[in-house]
């Protein structure tokens, strides 16, 4: 296993465990193609931060790659409204080309 990704889950469910802990790991995930288990530690995340703009993104990502387009569409428009309250222009934006791309691969 990827020594980094070992390093982050020791850390689970102790004092440091917390959004960016679930965010980094799932971002190793990722890297590592595995887009199954990082959607499952950007879940994490946003469950432990809901106004984590940055691991909706990711989520979204995630979703889309491990091909649910449409659980990556509903995180994606979770992660917009987020970033738009918070002030997180760029990001809103970025997410809502990823919507628009889904949705043209759907309809094509």
């Amino acid at each position: 296993m990827n020594p980094r990704i070992e390093s982050l889950e020791k850390m689970l469910d102790g004092p440091r465990d917390g959004a960016l802990l679930r965010f980094s790991l799932g971002n190793e995930y990722l890297k590592a193609g595995d887009p199954a288990a990082a959607g499952k530690c950007f879940q994490a995340a946003v469950d432990r931060d809901p106004n984590y703009s940055a691991a909706w993104k990711a989520l979204g990502k995630a979703l889309n790659e491990a091909g649910d387009a449409a659980g990556a569409v509903a995180a994606y428009e979770q992660g917009i409204a987020v970033a738009e309250a918070r002030g997180d222009i760029q990001a809103a934006k970025e997410m809502t080309v990823f919507v628009k791309r889904i949705h043209s691969l759907k309809n094509s």
